[in-house]
Parts: structure tokens; sequence; C-alpha cells
């Protein structure tokens, strides 16, 4: 069971002031629990890979992060490069004013950039960050996500005005059918919370809380 849930988890390290050290942390213990993945800024993706070699664990990293306002060939360029250091999973944040333009050909496109460049070498997740989202936002950016070919939308890079909601996943679920994968990230931080989003449709969960989501389980295990 605990495994189960581990295999939900992104372990995350996203802060601007990560050391090596704590890289280095991270990576084992997702090793230890063996989470879906270590999800970090692109400077540490190497370093990740090097630690994680022979391991089932994935490394992801973020694309146009934190503000999704990167040109296209941009986003782009950092995909490439992040996959030749060792990503295989992409975090990309869209273009949100694009969005609130309602520019769709140019969200489109922008994440079509990131697919291409992925080139089925990397998966490819859409960040949407639904706090900045009105519901029929979240519904048109999770659409174009699909058209786009992505294969997760996601909603939150946890450094704006909120994470994770039960709504907004239930909405990306209810726009991307079974087809994509949903992740919840942002505000994530016990089992319950994490039973709460797989409820509402999330088949991943981003948290910088993975050790302690897992622990808790445990401890509740054993009663």
């Amino acid at each position: 069971m605990t495994q189960n849930i581990a295999a939900l988890i992104d372990h995350t390290l996203l802060k601007q002031d990560a050391t090596k050290n704590q890289i280095e942390k991270l990576c084992e213990e997702a090793k230890t629990y063996t989470f879906a993945s270590v999800c970090v800024n692109p400077t540490w993706v190497s370093v990740s890979a090097e630690l994680l070699k022979g391991s089932p664990v994935k490394v992801c990293t973020v694309i146009g992060f934190p503000l999704g306002a990167s040109t296209s060939a941009v986003k782009a360029f950092e995909t490439t490069n992040a996959i030749e250091n060792g990503a295989e999973e992409i975090d990309m944040v869209i273009n949100v004013g694009a969005l609130k333009d309602q520019d769709y050909n140019l969200v489109q496109k922008d994440i079509e950039a990131v697919v291409q460049a992925a080139k089925e070498k990397a998966i490819v997740k859409v960040i949407l960050e639904t706090c900045l989202l009105t519901d029929e936002e979240i519904l048109r950016a999770s659409e174009i996500s699909k058209l786009a070919g992505a294969d997760f939308v996601k909603t939150s890079t946890g450094f704006s005005t909120g994470g994770a909601t039960v709504n907004a996943v239930k909405l990306m679920r209810s726009a991307v059918g079974p087809e994509l994968g949903v992740k919840a990230s942002g505000g994530v931080r016990s089992l319950s919370d994490l039973q709460s989003m797989v409820d509402a449709g999330a088949t991943r969960i981003g948290a910088s809380s993975g050790v302690e989501i897992v622990q808790g389980l445990e401890s509740k295990s054993d009663y």
C-alpha cells in the first residue's frame, strides 16, 4: 500500500536556494520510497540523473518556470537541453497571459513546441496555474493541452497565489477524459490531501512532503 501511494508522487524541490546536499537528500529519499520521480529545476537534472542511475525513479524538470512567459523557442530549447541532461518528464508552464487574452492558437502552439522537443523521449505535463484561472479557462486550457499532444495537465507551480484544489482537478479530469493524466500540485501535504485529489481524478501528485505523506500512511497502517 505504501509503495502504491509513493508511486503517485513526484518528490519535489524547486526552491531557488536549493543546494546540492538537499538535492542529494531528495534523490536518496526518492530511491528509498520509490517515488514516481524527483521534480527539480533544470540546473539539477544532470546531478539527479546521475544519483538515480539504476533506479526506477524518473527525473522530472520544469520548463518556463514559474511564470510561463518565456517564448516558445526558449521553452523548446530548455526541453531539449533538459532531456540531453537526463530528464524523462517535462512539466511546462503555459502562457497564462495568452490564455487570458483568448489567444488559444498561441497557447496551443506554445505547448506543441515543447511536445515536439520532447519527441517521445519524455512525457509532457502542462502546468495551467489554476489559481489564476476561471473555471471556463481551466476547462479550455485542459482541452488545448490535450489537442497539443500533452500527456498530463497539472494544476500549479506552487509559486503563485494558490495550489491544487479538488474543484480544479475535477474540471481538468472532465476536460481531458481518461486519456491524459492529471497532476495535482501545490499544497498537498498529507495523506488525506492526496486521497482527496485522487478521488477528484488526479493520477499524479506533486509534493515536497512526499516522505511525510508516506510516513503518515505507514503510521496509520500500524494500528
